[in-house]
């Protein structure tokens, strides 16, 4: 049986929101249960959202609300913190502005880049979650705050995203690197 493109699409990316999922419960009860003193998270988000855009562009959107909900619901939040973690990490999606300027092959090859490109994602999820907590009254300066507090993010990410870039098609848009696979085993069968 063959796949249609719409379907492994489809396949894949609810097979990464199972592994977000699976990621931000995980992290949150480790923080709870493990280390309930920290005065840091750690969060699958940005590293999540990073290869997600990589691979399916804005479809990463589904991944920004759904893992922003996941996590609250992991954390018990308050209906407050929902919209916050869910629509602030939507201005992830201001990483693919990389892709329109640079494109996602030179991202993909190069560390630097992918490493600016995960910055930047984090730096985005972060001030977009300060700009929603402020309609719920935050402050100003609360901005430190969702930096520090999810410091640790950052550096799992970069970590993360710079070990899947070196993998083939983890890192990779799914509609090249289908191409490229294709193109691969025909020459293999007209090389057989």
């Amino acid at each position: 049986m063959e796949l249609s493109f719409k379907q492994y699409r489809n396949i894949d990316l609810a097979i990464l929101l199972a592994v977000y999922a699976i990621g931000e419960v995980l992290t949150v009860r480790a923080a709870r249960y493990w280390f309930p003193g920290e005065l840091y998270s750690l969060s699958p988000t940005v590293a999540m959202l990073c290869i997600i855009m990589m691979r399916w562009g804005g479809y990463a959107v589904i991944h920004a609300l759904t893992g922003g909900a996941i996590l609250c619901l992991a954390m018990g939040a308050k209906p407050e913190q929902f919209v916050i973690y869910c629509i602030g990490n939507c201005l992830a999606l201001t990483g693919l502005l990389w892709f329109k300027g640079l494109g996602k092959e030179r991202i993909r090859q190069n560390a630097w880049l992918t490493a600016v490109y995960t910055v930047t994602v984090f730096c985005a999820v972060q001030i977009g979650r300060w700009l929603v907590g402020l309609f719920f009254g935050g402050g100003i300066g609360s901005i430190a705050g969702f930096f520090a507090y999810d410091s640790m993010s950052l550096v799992f990410a970069i970590f993360v995203v710079q070990i899947t870039r070196r993998l083939d098609g983890v890192f990779e848009d799914q509609k090249t690197y289908l191409l490229r696979t294709q193109k691969e085993l025909r020459k293999q069968e007209l090389q057989d």
